[in-house]
């Protein structure tokens, strides 16, 4: 069984292109790959015309694990794709006031009710990758303004926490910074959230989250001090326990990380 779902007007501006059918979607071939395993690919797409022209991302699953189908199907109480769990997702942090990509559609191809294939179309955030804003920007900002906008970030992802997500793929180059109008404080966006869980109240879990964001600030733009200062201001005013100690086990958590792996670069 295939089938299609769009929010809001969508449908409307995708018929006019010819897109209707699963197919139509997850066999397009006019966009520019950014990134693929053997499971998933994610490609930028241009549709329409003109001043109408809008530019997309398609995500598109192929096949899942079977531990991927058994994740789904205990988090979402029965069978679910990954692009509707992951739409779903989108929705519930919205729900909450966290930013993430606005999805457009999401389709799944299913056999006896579980997924064989999947997609997801979301709009082109109006914001940047961090990792981009990182590599452009850090080394030619103050380090006031470095711990601010580092304090900021741990705030936002603590709203994440105090709402109850866990974000076991919650990276540095998975958040997206926008300035405000304000022009001295910035808006944030998570994305990648197939792999992200609800109603977790499980300190741990969540301190593992913030390791392996902690494990992807490399050393090349983020010093101890500026760590320390993330750290400080996830805790805030109101953490249940000593700072220090929080600090410590944040840090044994991104060694264990650090050991299987090594951040990506940016």
């Amino acid at each position: 069984m295939e089938k299609v779902f769009f929010a809001d007007s969508w449908q409307q501006f995708f018929a006019g292109l010819g897109m209707a059918r699963f197919d139509d979607f997850f066999s397009y071939a006019g966009g520019e790959q950014i990134n693929k395993n053997n499971k998933r690919d994610v490609q930028i797409l241009t549709l329409g015309l003109g001043d109408d022209s809008k530019e997309f991302f398609l995500k598109r699953f192929h096949r899942p694990h079977v531990k991927d189908a058994i994740f789904t199907l205990s988090n979402f109480g029965g069978p679910c794709s990954q692009a509707k769990w992951e739409w779903y997702n989108a929705g519930a942090l919205i729900d909450n006031g966290i930013d993430t990509y606005p999805f457009v559609c999401y389709g799944e191809q299913t056999f006896g009710g579980f997924e064989r294939r999947s997609f997801l179309i979301s709009e082109k955030l109006k914001s940047q990758c961090f990792t981009d804003f990182v590599a452009e920007n850090w080394t030619k900002l103050s380090q006031e303004w470095k711990e601010k906008i580092t304090t900021e970030l741990a705030a936002f992802i603590r709203r994440i926490h105090d709402a109850d997500f866990c974000l076991p793929d919650l990276y540095v180059w998975h958040i997206f910074i926008k300035e405000t109008q304000q022009s001295d404080n910035w808006d944030f966006a998570v994305i990648d959230l197939n792999r992200m869980q609800h109603n977790v109240t499980n300190t741990n879990k969540k301190l593992k989250n913030l390791s392996r964001f902690y494990h992807s600030m490399t050393d090349k733009y983020f010093d101890d001090r500026t760590r320390r200062v993330f750290i400080q201001s996830y805790a805030g005013s109101d953490w249940p326990g000593c700072t220090d100690k929080l600090f410590e086990k944040v840090n044994k958590y991104s060694k264990a990380v650090s050991a299987k792996r090594n951040p990506k670069p940016y």
